[in-house]
């Protein structure tokens, strides 16, 4: 049997949108009338229609069905994790890389302290969470031994003492009990728990909120010429494989945010479908999250090398993702992807 995708669009914020919503043209996005669209794409691979909401129950009884199963999931309300606020879209999540290798700002926080300041100060700035990795994941770069992975993660971890809300990027088991144990509110594993067949078990064990991330491949191998049938709809797929995969291991809570995986095992034209068509992921009825900070598609478009001139990119693609109801943006530039949603809503709203 064929399947269908729902992907909402044609989304309205702000005021418009309370308006819109109040008179009922428009559905708001997770319950929140902030946030808004007034069609959907119907979409399989070989199939594509843009329709009005209104003109949803002229459809055949079989795409209708699913159509408004996905609708019903689309718009209802997302409940509040992990020092996330659903209702406030959309949250951040700085970026902290305790490595010598990571592709931006490796080596940057090796001193002794500089860890803990750098995540003390992305909080005042307004993050959210503060994620957390030993581990380089970059391409190209290989595995390390947990030993020196949470060596490196271990005493900044601990001098929180809880009073700023954690994450850990990591792929170890190991790694992520000793976290939890320690305080981290949310994992964030980049294998889509792949990697380590027992960090199901720990993520049920502990009950913790986590993040499922897509990646074709290894860091070491994942953008040696990846391929996909459809990206778009095959990295869909994966996400309802691996959730199905967390409810057969005895995860039962709803605390779990998708993340497409930008620039892990996919090219330019991987990950410009996969942003301009992001809202799809809705229908999952998950928080998405999205990290395009400093990524390489922006050198790729805009021509900067270095990745520190990417923050133009960076705030482009982030407003563009707010505007599709993306719930979580993980960057290192938190003041100034803070500073752009502020000024852009007031605009808005103006």
């Amino acid at each position: 049997m064929k399947k269908y995708y729902t992907r909402a669009c044609n989304f309205y914020y702000g005021n418009i949108s309370k308006k819109l919503v109040k008179q009922k043209k428009t559905l708001p996005l997770n319950g929140n009338v902030e946030i808004s669209f007034d069609h959907i794409e119907i979409l399989s691979r070989n199939f594509k229609k843009k329709i009005h909401i209104k003109k949803i129950k002229k459809l055949s009884k079989l795409i209708k069905n699913k159509v408004n199963k996905d609708i019903k999931i689309i718009i209802q309300k997302n409940k509040n994790f992990s020092n996330f606020n659903f209702k406030n879209i959309p949250n951040i999540m700085g970026i902290l890389n305790l490595t010598p290798d990571s592709f931006s700002d490796g080596g940057k926080y090796k001193k002794k302290n500089s860890g803990y300041k750098q995540a003390a100060l992305l909080f005042k700035q307004g993050a959210n969470i503060v994620d957390i990795g030993g581990e380089s994941t970059r391409p190209g770069s290989k595995t390390i031994k947990t030993k020196v992975e949470w060596n490196r993660i271990n005493s900044t971890i601990k001098k929180f003492k809880k009073k700023i809300v954690l994450s850990l990027d990591t792929r170890k088991s190991e790694i992520m009990e000793k976290g939890i144990k320690i305080g981290v509110k949310l994992i964030n594993d980049i294998s889509g728990l792949k990697h380590d067949k027992k960090s199901v078990n720990v993520l049920k064990k502990y009950n913790i909120p986590f993040v499922i991330h897509h990646i074709q491949g290894v860091p070491t191998t994942m953008q040696i010429n990846p391929k996909y049938k459809n990206v778009l709809f095959d990295v869909y797929d994966f996400f309802e494989e691996r959730i199905k995969y967390a409810r057969l291991n005895g995860i039962k809570h709803n605390n779990i945010i998708i993340d497409p995986g930008i620039g892990f095992g996919k090219n330019l034209k991987h990950n410009m479908k996969l942003i301009s068509n992001i809202s799809i992921f809705h229908s999952l009825g998950f928080p998405i999250l999205l990290g395009v900070s400093r990524k390489r598609f922006i050198k790729d478009i805009s021509g900067k090398n270095d990745s520190e001139q990417r923050l133009g990119g960076t705030v482009s693609a982030s407003l563009f993702s707010m505007m599709q109801g993306v719930q979580i943006l993980r960057v290192h530039d938190v003041n100034d992807i803070i500073q752009s949603i502020k000024i852009f809503k007031k605009l808005i709203k103006s």
